[in-house]
């Protein structure tokens, strides 16, 4: 009996590792399609298995038979898994009760009762990415990695989080709203309104895009949902009551209303039991009656107009109205008239390999199937084509019936009008004003006294050392301690060097250009990124712009170019400046794209004044629409423009001067003068001598590429005019760099640069503000780099997080070490703005203190690899090196110097380099009126 069994253990044992070779050796969408329908596993049933070869996976759809909760598996060879869980939340109210649930259920849960475990997570874990998204009809909780004991960990975090929150009322006062004196410390302070997302709102709605698009959503749809803000509505959040957000808690997340999303290599059954164990089993079914009824159809068109703020840096002040016809059309949408490159475009996506794959497709099925659309058949790309092409065979007609039956004949119309009101931002304080003064009428001496109290308490919480131990974490040991390194092969391409990197494209290549601006006039680089803008939009060759265009989408995967200020990785005064060209098309295309690169080098278009205007007043609407989502960028931007050489110009190419430059070409009456412009520039930029080029594609098109790139090299040399580089125009001493990219990088430095103090302090409509202070520091191979990068995050996480947000209420806040060796502190949608500067100083002092332990470094060590270590798209594998000549040799060292970094290292370069006195640093806020700022004459006033 005894050798029997030995015999079964020892053939079951070959089995099992025969098995497990097998798992290895298929790969996920292979095993997956081995589940059959009417399957149960964990709970689960299987309903439908289906290979999905378009997107390289299989699809798996499942459903819980206790609670009724839908599954989607897509089993793809990625090993950067995804999970995420929606709930479909529908508020009949604009106090922005999903918006706020979404904050409070991340504040702490049953299993996780630590204050914020979701934003702790960030420094336990090696996530690719982690967050929540709150649409008009849906809350989304979604989280990426590529290691598979972290995914466990992060998903035991959001399951908890969902369906078992804490949701306690200081947390709710705290993420939505309070009344609370101005100082918390002070009873006799004015009582204001405070609250992150309260705050965040008032900065959303500072945008006139936004707030347009809003009012068009809630006019359009005006019987169900959709005629409120999910967000929340400044004036409305206050009137949320704690037990109405718990109440909609009860209601929404449940699992009998959750849709379950999971991507990626790993096994859908760890994945189903853990699911199965720690959360749903502990559900019944219920009605969550959560559905959105159809909008009724309206029998005739209707107008509506509203008001906004002007914009101060609106391109032409007297043309500041938005009007917009919209029709309530169907699920199925509708077809773009330019068939062959629409279905182009289509193959483009379904071949690029992008590096968050699985987030993407979350939220490309999200919003049908919320609506009880069948994800599976959303992802089945090709059959729709098919059937597209099969209708529009069968009947000429197709799209013009379309185009009848949806905006002809259709008589759900909405016209809205905006326009700005001089006294909009006046109205809008004097309503929450009076808001205020209704809440505070009401109280008695008593309520302020609990106010006042409460106020303590929240202050109180805020202030004390969080203890984290319940949540899950990886180890500092748990990181690879090498780096895979990316091979290429230099060559030249006539007489161009080229970076060739073969990679699995999935049939595109990819191609890349640097052209120097070292030969540039100074006095032209200001118009580069206006150039940028337009060189690919006017026309070219024989092509007009529209045909230009059109070829560009029958051909390409897009076509651009973008200025590129790239700082020295060992120099701090010296930098590469140039223009980057950047396009990617199907094998088949190659020469056409390189026809269409020919063809702008050659012969652009400048001479249409009227299209040339039409491009200016997009740009200059775009980059002054960009500050109130972009603030904080702005604000670093300016703060660090006399830190560096590099500094400089990237404020002059990206910052607010850049802003204010557009503005004053978009008023021009006359924009003759900028046409002039443009070839000068054109005869610097676009030339072959000032170039280097990349390309990553497969290794067959690799030999292709290198065939059409010459072809591409000769053509443009033989176009040209004056072969000869000019040299009487370069500004700067170039330098020759002795790392292996020598040859290629056109370096120049600025031996006798003087870094210099300023704070600068920009008025603008928002009724909040974007803070940054920035510090000249180390470039990225000094040995100090990577403690003073450990640093910004512990310094975020473990001070600036509690600070700036929890007791400021702004919506974020923190600090970044740059690669350009500028150390910034920065806040985003802030309700303070000379209070926050004075936590970024009170930061500082923290660290020199080493109040810090060695897990809160190992925690932010955690944090850095997790960005050091995101995965690189195989279209982008090789660009650090072609571009800021970082090689992988150089990303090894800092790897292990972020493994060395100690308690002595952080507070050494804490006193460094970040103490008062020891550094140049540069101040600037993006903000409402402030009166304090004003009689400071430290601040220069913008």
């Amino acid at each position: 009996g005894w050798r029997s069994s030995k015999r079964r253990k020892e053939a079951e044992e070959l089995n099992g590792r025969h098995q497990a070779w097998r798992l290895r050796s298929s790969s996920a969408r292979e095993q997956a399609l081995e589940y059959q329908p009417g399957q149960k596993i964990h709970g689960f049933t299987v309903r439908e298995v289906a290979a999905v070869p378009d997107l390289c996976l299989t699809a798996v759809t499942l459903t819980h038979d206790k609670t009724g909760a839908q599954y989607l598996h897509a089993a793809r060879d990625d090993s950067n898994n995804l999970f995420s869980v929606q709930f479909r939340t529908t508020p009949r109210d604009s106090t922005g009760v999903p918006h706020i649930l979404e904050h409070t259920v991340l504040c702490g849960s049953e299993k996780y009762p630590c204050r914020d475990p979701f934003f702790k997570m960030l420094n336990h874990s090696l996530s690719t990415f982690m967050n929540a998204f709150t649409a008009s009809d849906f809350t989304m909780y979604p989280f990426s990695t590529q290691n598979g004991k972290d995914f466990q960990n992060l998903l035991s975090v959001y399951l908890d989080a969902v369906f078992f929150p804490c949701l306690r009322e200081q947390d709710f006062r705290q993420e939505g709203w309070r009344l609370e004196n101005e100082d918390p410390t002070n009873p006799s302070s004015p009582l204001v309104f405070k609250g992150v997302v309260f705050n965040e709102m008032k900065g959303a709605f500072s945008d006139s895009e936004r707030l347009y698009a809003q009012h068009l959503q809630n006019k359009l749809y005006p019987d169900h949902t959709y005629s409120v803000v999910s967000g929340g509505e400044p004036l409305a959040i206050p009137d949320l009551t704690w037990e109405q957000l718990k109440q909609f808690h009860a209601t929404h997340y449940h699992p009998s209303n959750a849709r379950f999303f999971t991507y990626g290599d790993l096994p859908l059954e760890n994945h189903l039991k853990q699911i199965q164990e720690e959360a749903l089993c502990k559900f019944d079914r219920i009605n969550a009656r959560t559905g959105v009824p159809s909008q009724p159809h309206w029998s005739s068109p209707r107008e509506d107009h509203v008001t906004c703020s002007p914009d101060v840096l609106a391109p032409d002040p007297t043309k500041q109205n938005t009007l917009c016809m919209s029709y309530l059309l169907g699920e199925n949408g509708f077809e773009d008239e330019r068939i062959e490159a629409l279905l182009h475009k289509i193959e483009i996506q379904m071949k690029h390999q992008s590096t968050n794959f699985g987030l993407a497709l979350a939220s490309y099925i999200a919003s049908s199937w919320n609506h009880d659309g069948d994800p599976v058949e959303l992802l089945r790309i090709s059959d729709s084509v098919a059937k597209f092409r099969k209708a529009l065979k069968e009947n000429p007609h197709f799209l013009q019936d379309k185009v009848r039956y949806y905006f002809k004949e259709n008589t759900h119309r909405l016209t809205l009008k905006m326009s700005p009101d001089e006294a909009f931002l006046e109205k809008q304080a004097k309503a929450e004003e009076e808001k205020l003064q209704e809440k505070i009428s009401v109280l008695t001496d008593s309520d302020r006294k609990e106010i006042y109290q409460k106020g303590l308490e929240l202050l109180e919480t805020q202030s004390k050392t969080q203890d984290a131990s319940s949540l899950p974490a990886l180890k500092v040991s748990d990181i690879q301690p090498t780096m895979p390194f990316t091979a290429f092969q230099m060559s030249t391409a006539g007489y161009v060097p080229v970076q060739f990197c073969e990679q699995p494209t999935n049939g595109l290549v990819y191609f890349r250009a640097m052209c120097s601006l070292n030969t540039l006039p100074e006095d032209l680089r200001v118009y580069v990124p206006l150039f940028c803008s337009i060189i690919t939009k006017m026309g070219c060759g024989d092509l007009d712009y529209r045909q230009q265009a059109q070829q560009m989408e029958m051909r390409t995967g897009g076509m651009s170019v973008s200025t590129q200020v790239i700082p020295d990785c060992t120099q701090m005064d010296t930098f590469e400046q140039g223009v980057l060209l950047f396009s990617s098309c199907l094998e088949r295309n190659l020469p056409h794209m390189f026809k269409l690169w020919s063809d702008i080098f050659s012969s652009p278009h400048f001479d249409s004044e009227e299209r040339l205007r039409v491009l200016v007043m997009m740009a200059a609407q775009e980059l002054a629409n960009g500050i109130s989502y972009s603030g904080h960028m702005y604000a670093m931007t300016r703060a660090g423009r006399h830190l560096t050489p590099a500094g400089e110009l990237q404020e002059t190419f990206g910052g607010m001067e850049q802003v204010k430059f557009l503005k004053r070409i978009a008023e021009m009456p006359d924009l003759s003068q900028v046409i002039r412009v443009l070839p000068r520039i054109k005869k610097h930029l676009l030339n072959p001598e000032n170039m280097r080029c990349a390309i990553n594609a497969t290794p067959q098109i690799i030999s292709d590429s290198e065939k059409e790139l010459e072809r591409f090299i000769k053509d443009v040399a033989e176009n040209r005019k004056e072969r000869k580089l000019i040299r009487a125009n370069i500004i700067k001493k170039p330098l020759d760099p002795l790392d292996d990219s020598g040859p290629t990088r056109k370096l120049i430095t600025e031996p006798n640069f003087q870094p210099c103090q300023m704070k600068t302090f920009f008025q603008m409509p928002f009724p909040v503000n974007f803070v940054s202070e920035s510090i000249r520091t180390v470039p990225f191979c000094h040995q100090d780099y990577a403690s003073l990068c450990i640093l910004a995050r512990m310094m975020t996480a473990k001070f600036l997080h509690g600070e700036i947000r929890e007791k400021g209420g702004a919506y974020g806040g923190g600090a970044k070490m740059g690669g350009s060796g500028v150390f910034s502190f920065y806040s985003y949608r802030d309700p303070n703005s000379v209070q926050t500067l004075s936590a970024f100083r009170k930061g500082v002092d923290w660290a020199k203190s080493g109040q810090f332990s060695q897990q809160d470094i190992d925690e932010a060590k955690l944090s850095v690899f997790s960005a050091v270590d995101s995965p690189v798209a195989p279209s982008d594998k090789g660009t650090s090196r072609f571009l800021s000549g970082v090689t992988d040799e150089m990303k090894q060292s800092y790897r292990e110097q972020l493994f060395a970094v100690d308690h002595k290292s952080l507070v050494e370069v804490a006193e460094r380099y970040l103490s008062v006195g020891q550094s140049t640093c540069g101040v600037a806020i993006l903000g409402p009126e402030n009166d304090a700022i004003k009689k400071d004459p430290t601040w220069i006033l913008k």
